[in-house]
């Protein structure tokens, strides 16, 4: 009877910390803080999504989005608040998401019974967040959370055009409130006047109605490195940090980080207790991650594009990147439209960037590699390469020495990888990046120690291998 009650507690207490651990915000693991914790689980976050207008977007079907992505087994979304959105035509993209029809705009701010608003209608109340944009945005978080996607969501924007400042509701000619009444190249600086309240408000209001999400976390800024004043981004980051002081729940805080990398910006990333994200656009070379690694951040590719529109430019820079240590990969993904939710428009010539069903597929095979392994005992190891690279190439590898070793290969079309291991044996799976298919399984036995030669398969462009320790019978 004794034994009997003992299993029922620990049975019971076990499911409560199951319980705690899947109401808990996703935050960073505290056993590898490189990567998340979600639902009690180590967790990469792995995407090719649209252009973050699933909600401002009144027109977007979000939920054959959020099907498509979950079909896929991709978990993750980037979205843009609606505080900055674009006109059709910027940035030369077509039928982009962020850019809605004016009768189609949903914006975080309560209408007012003045007209006047320059795209149609009243103006905007700075004061009161709409009923109809929250409810909206709280469906989309509930129908993501249900397919285990997290939304990252990003209050402001700079305002890179002048259109774009023209159409914002903090622009003092779109609001009852007389705020904004200043250049758009100082609305994102502490001398904008009345607006940094309204800021301010905005943050704590839409934190607060958010609050018990537990797959969101938040982006102050997008490319704050473009024109923003560092002393906006700091006090703003503050602001945020402590608009959850009295909640529940607290949420993780991203930062994009210059696509430059500066030592002054890799200390103020390193040592700012608040950021917990790390968010780089553009990261072809890997260049940022040498600096920022050491900081103890997830590190976050949260923006692809200019690179062509076929898929292959993006699949590489996924693996590479999350091979090097990324926690996060977005693909910005221009194959969702309003009418092809699903995914299934064709990208038009001319825009800057891809995204396919082929494409998705292809991350799904990258998310669930990483999935195979014992994520948080994983930590980048190029050093243990010791020849094989292809000419032209890379290889990168995440290692746990003398159990488990994820690798990537880039460049050629076969190559004998020579990699340091320890004394022992291991099994060894080579993964064709392209089709999601075991091309060649090896058993390594008896390895006395020192580099190992390893023949791959051939391979079209690039190709995985696991490593796993072979443990005795």
């Amino acid at each position: 009877m004794t034994r009997i009650i003992f299993w029922n507690v620990v049975a019971i207490v076990f499911i409560i910390f199951q319980s705690a651990c899947a109401s808990e915000p996703i935050r960073q693991n505290p056993d590898n803080p490189h990567y998340f914790l979600f639902r009690g689980k180590p967790t990469v976050l792995v995407t090719s999504g649209e252009h973050y207008g699933a909600v401002l977007n009144g027109d977007f079907d979000y939920v054959r989005y959020l099907d498509e992505l979950h079909a896929n087994r991709l978990n993750y979304t980037r979205l843009f608040s609606g505080v900055y959105f674009e006109s059709p035509g910027d940035f030369g993209i077509v039928q982009n998401t962020l850019a809605p029809d004016p009768a189609a705009l949903l914006l975080p701010w309560a209408r007012s019974l003045q007209p006047g608003y320059v795209l149609g209608g009243n103006k905007f109340d700075l004061n009161s967040l709409d009923a109809k944009y929250l409810a909206r945005l709280k469906d989309f978080l509930a129908k993501a959370d249900e397919r285990g996607i997290v939304v990252e969501l990003v209050l402001f924007s700079v305002f890179y055009q002048q259109g774009q400042w023209d159409h914002s509701p903090m622009n003092a000619a779109n609001n009852i409130n007389g705020i904004g009444i200043c250049p758009r190249e100082k609305a994102l600086t502490l001398d904008n006047g009345n607006l940094l309240a309204a800021q301010e408000l905005f943050i704590r209001q839409l934190m607060t109605e958010l609050n018990a999400f537990d797959n969101l976390y938040y982006e102050l800024v997008n490319e704050p490195w473009t024109n923003i004043s560092n002393e906006w981004i700091d006090h703003m980051i503050n602001v945020a940090a402590t608009a959850e002081d009295s909640l529940p729940k607290r949420h993780l805080i991203a930062h994009d980080v210059p696509s430059k990398p500066t030592e002054a910006g890799a200390r103020y990333a390193r040592d700012n207790a608040h950021i917990s994200v790390l968010n780089m656009h553009y990261e072809r070379d890997l260049k940022n991650m040498s600096y920022y690694y050491p900081a103890g951040k997830v590190l976050s590719y949260d923006e692809t594009g200019f690179d062509g529109n076929a898929d292959h430019p993006y699949h590489v820079q996924a693996w590479q990147y999350m091979l090097a240590g990324g926690g996060v990969y977005d693909n910005l993904d221009y194959s969702f439209v309003v009418g092809h939710e699903n995914g299934s428009a064709q990208v038009a010539p001319g825009t800057p960037g891809g995204g396919s069903v082929k494409l998705r597929l292809e991350l799904s095979y990258l998310k669930a590699f990483l999935e195979s392994f014992d994520l948080v005992k994983l930590n980048p190891a190029e050093g243990l390469v010791a020849g094989g690279v292809p000419d032209g190439g890379l290889v990168r590898v995440l290692a746990e020495p003398g159990r488990q070793y994820a690798i990537y290969i880039r460049g050629g079309s076969k190559t004998t990888l020579q990699i340091t291991l320890p004394k022992g044996s291991y099994t060894l799976q080579w993964l064709n990046t392209m089709t999601g298919a075991t091309d060649k399984s090896d058993i390594l036995a008896n390895h006395p120690g020192g580099p190992a030669s390893l023949p791959s398969p051939p391979y079209s462009s690039d190709i995985a291998l696991s490593i796993r320790t072979a443990l005795a019978d």
